[in-house]
């Protein structure tokens, strides 16, 4: 543990005994609650059961109850999830109805933008909120899979818990929960965490800590100032992909996947620290009506260096490894990375009778502003690689490549109104969304600006058939924007591109009742693509434009069944994503890399003694395509996770001891298969790993 965090661990360890005789409720885990609000969805406090789309809400308490932890947890939690390159020492990518949730645009943090091209940690966070589909309602410019939501723990009662935690490989961790409130005027909540990464693959050793305090001040009946400021470092070696072998899928038994392909004596980690502040005034203005004032800020510090492969010279193929497992091995480090968010907000809600109806209006400005400033990087080729065997190099660290420097300033307002007319309840909402955007290189060179504005409308409707049954369907837009870059083989080089509207429709059954919630829903996205045309490759030959679509169609289902003791959790994607409408010969027709296209998650709890839990988790994902044209695909994998939980009473204290087995079958596939930057790489699933945990209540 660094001397930055040393001091409060030590000085919540001493009260230990001071809160020796709290006795603190036991939490009891659900799978979902459609009650709960999900304040992302940008109607307010109405539950989720009621809004005409899907969201969804992960409690903290859900979370550690099947000992995961990062956002990578999310794949495994719900089927329209699915990884996105995601590798150990890196931060977390994903995909959602299987497109890419852009780690620029498509993640918040209390409701405010920020960048997710770091490490967003959980150890502080009550939950994760997740709307799927197009968020044109909810945010300016976002990729249209859905919007990802970060909510802080907030002082609520008084407590003091401790969680220690092994993994096999011998990772370790310690957390720390405290909350003191004084009286209902004062309040404050401590998390600390802290772990010595060692996980199942080679020569990946690290760390990861982090402090957070969160605390409030109701300065009247109808006042309440909250505030928290939060930081937190990763530092780890990061985990290069697999690739294909010339023009096969290397099979799974023929690699030790284990083994790191950065594992060149001369790595180092990737950095990525990160703090935030946020502050925020509720205000109740009368019966009717609430003001809601919200700042925060966001630094971001990385850096991103690893011994990288990359590409196959000997056979003029840089898109995969040699057919022998050879590659081309480089020293890339980018150091010193800083990305800025700076975000103000301001909400106003309430109720106003018109036509005879009651009307929940809400209305909301926001302003942002992103920053990103680099230094020179090194990306430079160093010698060779192999899959099968390590291969002594030297580094090169000279700084040989540009970088670019980004700003953005973002300026929107949002109405929204919602109106129950019977058992009919109506929504409607559109956000208007101003933003500035300049690049240049480290350099000066490649300048680059633009200014766009647009609106994007929102349109939603539900019908309670029944008490505890509900049928909807909504219709919205999302926008993205881009510009060409500026570069001699592009024409019309540095110049905007018209801004990119994807359309969303959904329809869907809801039903929730004591025993069991459920919900249906199938859905259709529609979003343009951007495609190089021409030969680009000599100057002016090379056209940037809107070639066809990418449309996505499919059916998600989910369940809660809960009866005396136990329950089951289930949720099951079928996606059928194809390219449409595009010029180019052997294009249409072909799906999106790396998308399963069925996905399932199942996972069952059971109460067998007083005390004792048990709980299998079942995730399945389908077959994905490995390259563009389809040609080579990934298998269909299937993984099973087991774990048990025991609470008993020392005392006054309530402690609970948790074990679990990851990949309990030992079951080896090729997990995913991302294509970056021309490439293709594949990851495989994780080993066999056990786990466990002893969390106490004091």
């Amino acid at each position: 543990m660094t001397p930055k965090y040393a001091l409060p661990f030590a000085l919540l360890t001493l009260a230990l005994q001071a809160q020796a005789q709290q006795q603190l409720p036991t939490v009891s885990v659900s799978g979902r609650n459609a009650n709960a609000p999900v304040s992302l969805g940008g109607f307010g406090d109405t539950p989720a059961a009621r809004l005409p789309l899907q969201a969804l809400r992960i409690d903290a308490e859900r979370l550690q109850d099947l000992g995961l932890d990062g956002l990578g947890a999310l794949p495994k939690l719900d089927a329209s999830v699915s990884d996105s390159y995601n590798s150990i020492g890196y931060y977390t990518q994903l995909r959602v109805r299987g497109y890419e949730l852009d780690t620029r645009f498509n993640l918040r943090r209390e409701g405010l933008p920020i960048n997710g091209e770091t490490g967003l940690d959980l150890f502080n966070k009550a939950a994760l909120e997740l709307l799927k589909g197009s968020s044109g309602l909810q945010a300016g410019t976002s990729a249209p899979g859905g919007l990802l939501n970060l909510v802080v723990k907030r002082p609520d009662a008084d407590r003091l818990d401790l969680r220690l935690s092994w993994e096999q490989h011998n990772s370790r961790a310690l957390a720390l929960d405290w909350t003191k409130r004084w009286g209902k005027e004062f309040g404050l909540r401590v998390n600390l965490a802290a772990a010595e990464l060692d996980p199942w693959l080679h020569n990946s050793r690290g760390r990861q800590q982090g402090l957070a305090l969160a605390g409030d001040w109701r300065l009247g009946a109808d006042t309440l100032l909250e505030a928290e400021v939060e930081s937190s470092q990763h530092s780890q070696p990061s985990q290069p992909g697999f690739s294909l072998l010339g023009n096969r899928l290397p099979s799974i038994e023929s690699v030790d996947i284990r083994r790191n392909l950065n594992e060149a004596s001369w790595r180092l980690p990737v950095v990525l620290d990160n703090d935030f502040a946020t502050l925020r005034l509720r205000q109740r203005l009368n019966a009717d009506w609430n003001l809601l004032l919200q700042a925060g800020v966001q630094r971001a510090r990385n850096d991103d260096r690893v011994a990288f492969p990359f590409g196959c010279p000997s056979e003029d193929d840089y898109s995969r490894y040699c057919s022998d497992g050879s590659f081309d091995l480089y020293d890339f480090r980018s150091e010193n990375e800083r990305r800025d968010t700076d975000a103000l907000r301001a909400a106003v809600d309430g109720r106003v009778q018109l036509g005879g109806l009651t009307h929940q209006l809400r209305a909301e400005a926001l302003l942002s502003r992103y920053e990103a400033r680099f230094q020179r990087q090194a990306y430079n080729w160093v010698g060779y690689g192999s899959v099968f065997q390590p291969t002594p190099s030297q580094p090169d660290p000279s700084l040989t490549d540009e970088n670019t420097h980004r700003d953005e300033r973002n300026r929107e307002l949002a109405f929204s109104d919602q109106v129950q007319i019977g058992a009919l309840e109506l929504f409607a909402g559109l956000r208007h969304s101003r933003i500035e955007r300049e690049a240049v290189r480290t350099d000066g060179s490649r300048a680059t600006n633009y200014t766009q504005s647009f609106t994007t409308p929102w349109l939603g409707a539900s019908w309670a058939l029944a008490p505890d049954l509900r049928v909807y369907a909504s219709w919205g837009q999302g926008i993205e924007s881009e510009v060409i870059p500026n570069r001699s083989r592009y024409q019309n080089a540095g110049r905007a591109l018209p801004a990119l509207k994807s359309r969303q429709l959904e329809a869907g059954l809801k039903a929730g009742s004591q025993t069991v919630e459920w919900s249906l829903a199938t859905f259709q996205i529609q979003r343009p693509v951007w495609a190089d045309l021409g030969s680009c490759s000599a100057a002016n030959s090379c056209e940037r434009r809107v070639d066809g679509e990418a449309r996505h169609r499919g059916v998600e289902a989910q369940a809660d069944f809960k009866w005396q003791g136990g329950g089951l959790v289930g949720s099951a994607q079928w996606l059928q994503a194809r390219r449409e409408g595009s010029t180019q010969v052997g294009v249409n027709g072909l799906r999106p890399v790396n998308v399963p296209a069925r996905s399932y998650r199942v996972g069952v709890h059971q109460q067998v003694l007083q005390a004792l839990r048990l709980q299998a988790n079942l995730v399945h994902e389908g077959r994905r395509a490995v390259l563009p044209d389809n040609s080579i695909e990934l298998p269909s994998w299937t993984r099973l996770d087991l774990s048990a939980r025991y609470q008993h009473a020392v005392g006054t204290q309530q402690w609970t001891w948790q074990l679990g087995v990851d990949n309990a079958t030992n079951q080896r596939a090729w997990k995913e298969a991302p294509y970056s930057f021309g490439h293709s790489y594949l990851f495989p699933l994780a080993p066999r790993v056990w786990k466990a945990g002893l969390s106490l209540a004091l």
